[in-house]
């Protein structure tokens, strides 16, 4: 069975250098999601951003942009805090996901939820893509319990050639092009078909939504229709955990429309079929 961890790991970073090393384990990915918000604290966002990205990630600013390129000339804070309360590692031990929940401001605070995927490469943690979204302040103890899993076993093909790689994402994008077809034809409740049970959403303006009951009750609350325009796909080479990202446009019930950026992370099942195991979605630029 996969090692859960359901309290809070104590972690001792001696330095950011340090914590931000790769050891294929999830409490070095929790270390260094804390070095990178501690980073932030100390010398600023942008520093932060720049030291722990990857060279081809990527923010949402509102749309997506290279977080490099973006931090080398944005405006600086040091009033951005935030914890992560969820974590997972790929078989392949370099490919991982975090979410959690952030404050920003000194004088009025703003609350919301963020999705990270990280890469683990040259023995470090790179940060792929980060997308926050504003939600309501979290109701002291309702928050998420930490769960921070470590993979049951490591799988990595030694001898994956593009070409082979290209097949796998194309599975992903494959799955996701179905969903987008269901959804047009049995509206939300497509999405049941395509979440795991302990699923969750992280929607702008609401508390992160736990199980897949839960989301679906959400979204057959709120939404009439939603159609999916995905822009990237990527999966970790453990063949277990995969990532999509893309626009959505959103029509309410209350006879609104708009457009979101989302990420969806996708887990394989034993059956070899693919769920959704956390969404985010931010509005995007209109």
């Amino acid at each position: 069975m996969n090692k859960i961890y359901l309290s809070v790991l104590a972690l001792a970073i001696s330095s950011t250098a340090y914590a931000q090393k790769s050891d294929g384990t999830v409490k070095s990915l929790v270390a260094a999601e804390k070095a990178f918000a501690q980073k932030a604290a100390k010398d600023g966002v942008n520093a932060a951003f720049i030291e722990f990205s990857a060279p081809d990630g990527i923010v949402f600013r509102p749309n997506a942009i290279n977080a490099k390129k973006y931090f080398a000339t944005a405006v600086d804070t040091k009033d951005l805090t935030w914890e992560p309360n969820y974590a997972r590692l790929s078989k392949s031990r370099d490919w991982a996901v975090t979410s959690g929940t952030y404050m920003a401001g000194s004088d009025k605070k703003t609350f919301g939820h963020y999705l990270s995927v990280w890469r683990g490469k040259d023995g470090e943690w790179q940060l792929v893509i980060d997308l926050g979204a504003e939600a309501v302040k979290p109701i002291k103890g309702k928050e998420p319990k930490n769960m921070f899993v470590d993979p049951s076993s490591t799988y990595s093909p030694k001898f994956a050639s593009a070409k082979d790689i290209k097949a796998a994402t194309e599975i992903i994008y494959g799955t996701e092009k179905t969903l987008n077809t269901m959804l047009k034809t049995h509206g939300v409740h497509a999405f049941s078909g395509f979440l795991n049970p302990d699923a969750r959403l992280m929607f702008p303006g609401t508390e992160t939504i736990l199980g897949k009951d839960a989301i679906l009750a959400f979204n057959n609350r709120m939404i009439d229709k939603i159609n999916l325009k995905t822009t990237q796909a990527d999966k970790a080479l453990g063949g277990d955990l995969a990532y999509t990202y893309g626009l959505a446009t959103i029509d309410y019930k209350t006879d609104l429309r708009e457009s979101f950026n989302y990420v969806f992370i996708w887990e394989r099942q034993n059956d070899g079929n693919w769920n959704i195991i956390s969404q985010i979605f931010t509005l995007a630029e209109r």
